[in-house]
């Protein structure tokens, strides 16, 4: 497979610290964690372990349109367990095709198996905007899926 090489690296744009959340908290919590400080994803953790992630987008299609009123589910009811991840030394470009592929914004970062940081899309297009268009040329199959044919 051809593999483009952008210079920039995952470790190059990644989140060192990114937010944690317990399992055992609940969505208002996660919710209020995520409007404080402005993030869309929050990486759950257990015992020193990441166990899963949070997203808006599981919020949203997992609890409230499942649920009814999901404040005070937990976490670790909708939380995605089968995390895909990359690791710091990847192109970003890779990094964006896996996010592409998965449908995902947000990429946990590993090195030697142990959690070092987050990638999101936001954080590559910030330092590589043209890999934009990668995505775009998905979105717009998805998108043409739903439109009616002319």
């Amino acid at each position: 497979m051809y593999r483009v090489k952008t210079g920039f690296t995952v470790g190059d744009a990644m989140t060192l610290n990114p937010i944690t959340i317990s399992p055992d908290k609940t969505l208002r919590e996660a919710g209020k964690i995520m409007a404080k400080e402005h993030v869309g994803a929050l990486l759950v953790k257990e015992q020193e372990k990441i166990v899963g992630i949070l997203t808006e987008q599981d919020i949203v299609r997992k609890a409230v349109a499942v649920l009814g009123n999901p404040a005070n589910r937990k976490i670790k009811e909708i939380m995605a367990t089968e995390l895909v991840t990359t690791t710091p030394e990847e192109d970003i470009f890779e990094a964006i095709r896996i996010m592409r592929d998965y449908n995902i914004r947000h990429l946990p970062v590993l090195h030697e198996n142990k959690f070092i940081g987050l990638v999101t899309l936001k954080d590559i297009l910030k330092i590589e905007p043209d890999l934009y268009e990668i995505l775009v040329e998905n979105i717009e199959l998805r998108e043409a899926e739903r439109k009616p044919v002319k």
